[in-house]
């Protein structure tokens, strides 16, 4: 521990005492004599993204574009991935602290607000940057605002959720079946495709349907078909009733959800095998072609799907309408808004220039980054955009940037999965998820009783579902862990998503 703080320590030093090594003051062609630049130090979650050869955080083209557009220079210190946020928090208790720092972690943010550790950006954002407050929604906003003040620049997610149903059209073709859209109707064709040889092999070897174990992955829209958010994070899975914010995990809905899972996994519907599943054996599952409907993520069209009809000429995939309910709901999980934090600590002397780089980065060199340079990663083609894979991948450490400030632009968004390959819908799963997903009515940060209970509740929740699905007594079960929700924790999380509810709910206190 003492040599991973002190190599910390060091890097901080050394990032204090070099500036980013890009072009030099004749190579800029901005005019700004590189000595007299300021340079800002930024502590960044690279997410283990490769560079090139030659390259590195600080020598790379993406890079000198910001540096050059905005007159200033950028150093970075890329702590490990695994054992990130310890690091983030070694960096907070050296005397020497970077201008910037990225995290994930919105309690992690408020244990610093808290500390009187990080600066208020209202202030400076109004002063360098206003045009921030129109890029980013006031959603974000909310979720970056603690006792009243803005303490990070919000970076969002590039989709609203996930999951999207897909199913073997040539099963259905085989066994004279139209796509299902009710609850009903997707049982019957799930129990068709298990033990109808839609194959047609002869041997009874496929299933309906396949999940993955951990956090009940790919079952959202099954969940949705009751009316219940069932999403990545406690934050995303809260429902008003009479005026008051309940936890959608122990709603009866919820319960209803399961039973239904439950039937199917009783019936022989669902991969008896399922509890085994990890990422990889559930991709090999369909890839093989031993299922023939599951929950996808809405960029398995170039995954196990375009995989099996690679091995298997005559399959043939289609979207799936989302389950309807047997009131009527239906939808997907919605992801948290925000997906990291840019926060400046109280010692940056370079607040101002922070704030021009990630109002540079969210908006005039947005398109740049998100895309990468034209020419290079991606070309036009008839009018339409096309990317070059091998380029793309090669700079896909641009992302690190991006991802600094990101507002999630819908036309640009649109442009980066189209030219990926129309043939695989990706835009058009990701729009028909921002069309269907269950929106949360919690809407604000982590809260803290979330950060002291909840990774003991999801264990909880996870382990009492499966066992739920595989056979024990739904009711009995259900009920036992409602009250072991509550009583471990539940309470406080309810009462502090309350509190935030009463506070940004029109005729509140």
């Amino acid at each position: 521990m003492t040599i991973i703080k002190l190599s910390v320590v060091m890097a901080i030093s050394l990032l204090a005492g070099c500036d980013s090594g890009s072009l030099s003051a004749d190579e800029s062609g901005d005019g700004i004599s590189d000595s007299s630049r300021k340079t800002i130090r930024m502590v960044v979650n690279n997410s283990d993204r490769k560079f090139p050869e030659g390259m590195d955080e600080n020598h790379n083209p993406y890079l000198s574009y910001i540096e050059n557009a905005t007159g200033i220079n950028i150093s970075f210190m890329l702590p490990p991935f695994n054992g990130y946020q310890e690091t983030l928090n070694t960096i907070m208790n050296s005397s020497d602290q970077p201008d910037l720092i990225q995290t994930a972690d919105p309690m992690w943010v408020y244990k610093y607000v808290t500390e009187q550790a990080l600066l208020p950006l209202d202030d400076l954002i109004e002063a360098h940057a206003p045009e921030l407050f129109q890029i980013f929604p006031k959603e974000a906003w909310e979720a970056v605002t603690f006792n009243g003040q803005i303490y990070a620049i919000p970076s969002l997610n590039e989709v609203s959720g996930n999951e999207v149903i897909y199913a073997r059209k040539d099963w259905l073709d085989a066994l004279g079946l139209e796509p299902p859209r009710t609850l009903e109707q997707y049982y019957d064709v799930m129990y068709a495709f298990t033990y109808g040889d839609p194959d047609q092999n002869g041997v009874n070897d496929t299933y309906g349907l396949t999940i993955i174990p951990s956090g009940l992955s790919r079952t959202a829209p099954f969940f949705g078909a009751f009316g219940v958010p069932r999403g990545l994070s406690q934050i995303s899975m809260w429902k008003e009733r009479d005026g008051k914010l309940v936890y959608s995990g122990i709603l009866p809905e919820a319960k209803s959800a399961l039973a239904y899972l439950a039937k199917l996994y009783g019936d022989g519907i669902l991969d008896r095998e399922f509890i085994l599943n990890k990422l990889s054996s559930f991709k090999d599952k369909i890839i093989d072609g031993r299922v023939g409907l599951f929950s996808a993520a809405w960029y398995d069209t170039r995954g196990p799907i375009l995989e099996n009809m690679k091995k298997d000429p005559k399959a043939e995939w289609i979207r799936l309408e989302y389950p309807i309910g047997y009131d009527g709901e239906y939808g997907t999980a919605e992801y948290d808004l925000i997906q990291s934090y840019s926060v400046i600590p109280k010692g940056s002397l370079h607040a101002k220039e922070v704030i021009e780089v990630l109002h540079f980065i969210a908006g005039e060199g947005y398109r740049e980054l998100k895309l990468g340079f034209e020419g290079e990663v991606w070309t036009k083609q008839n009018g339409m955009m096309v990317t070059n894979f091998e380029e793309h991948e090669k700079h896909i450490y641009r992302g690190t940037l991006h991802a600094l400030a990101d507002p999630n632009d819908g036309a640009v968004r649109r442009d980066r999965l189209s030219s990926l390959g129309e043939q695989y819908d990706l835009n058009e799963n990701v729009e028909y998820i921002v069309q269907n997903v269950l929106h949360s009515d919690y809407r604000g940060p982590q809260t803290v009783s979330m950060r002291k209970y909840g990774s003991q509740l999801l264990k909880l929740e996870e382990e009492t579902y499966l066992k739920i699905i595989m056979g024990l007594s739904v009711d009995q079960e259900f009920e036992k862990f409602a009250k072991q929700w509550i009583t471990n924790g539940g309470w406080e999380i309810t009462n502090e998503v309350n509190d935030w509810y009463r506070l940004h709910t029109k005729g509140a206190d």
